[in-house]
């Protein structure tokens, strides 16, 4: 998993609350396990017409808004199905950072194991990354997740709280296999010390 250190990137404003996983990434689309593929289908019922050509007034498919890095969302983001296709959609359109007032917990715990930032602020703070994202692609935010800090395109620094562990893991890259590998040396003693005392096994 990449690491996650700190990202300047344009932000996109989605003031939409209640976006659910079947919103992000439609259930006809969950046709493979693998990690890869998903962005092209993100938030597809919202970004294209049935005969598949682009919704222009979609945010994501705004020219300004199409490197978007960052989404600035409305309240309870990700609540639906627990499917993890929904942050591989997000991260590989290229999303890496989601902030909203709250989001669902299966959803948010997922981003983490995904290389994404989910951020939860205040309503007010919110409004204030929302305004910010809404001034394009010349507006660019900042958010530096060892100084847990949000920089805004005119200034404006606003501080986020995150798990501790959940940081370490971002920061360096760990996903669930990655975790395991750091016990990699413990594990091999613990498979030699057992194979010694039962060769038989």
């Amino acid at each position: 998993m990449e690491k996650f250190e700190k990202l300047q990137g344009i932000a996109a404003p989605m003031p939409l609350v209640n976006i659910d996983t079947d919103m992000i990434i439609p259930k006809v689309f969950l046709k493979s396990i693998a990690r890869t593929g998903f962005g092209k289908n993100l938030f597809d019922e919202m970004r294209y017409n049935r005969d598949g050509t682009e919704i222009e007034d979609f945010v994501l498919n705004k020219p300004q808004y199409r490197n978007a890095e960052i989404l600035i969302a409305g309240d309870n983001f990700g609540c639906g199905s627990s499917r993890e296709h929904a942050p591989w959609a997000i991260a590989d359109f290229g999303i890496k950072c989601v902030v909203s007032t709250s989001f669902a917990d299966i959803f948010f715990n997922n981003c983490f194991k995904n290389g994404i930032l989910p951020i939860v602020l205040p309503q007010e703070q919110v409004d204030v990354l929302m305004a910010d994202a809404e001034k394009g692609a010349n507006a660019r935010m900042t958010v530096d997740l060892e100084a847990q800090e949000i920089t805004t395109s005119d200034g404006e620094t606003i501080a986020f709280e995150v798990d501790a562990f959940k940081k370490h893991c971002l920061l360096e890259g760990l996903d669930d296999i990655g975790l395991t590998m750091e016990k990699k040396a413990s594990i091999d003693a613990f498979e030699a010390k057992a194979s010694a005392a039962r060769p038989w096994v």
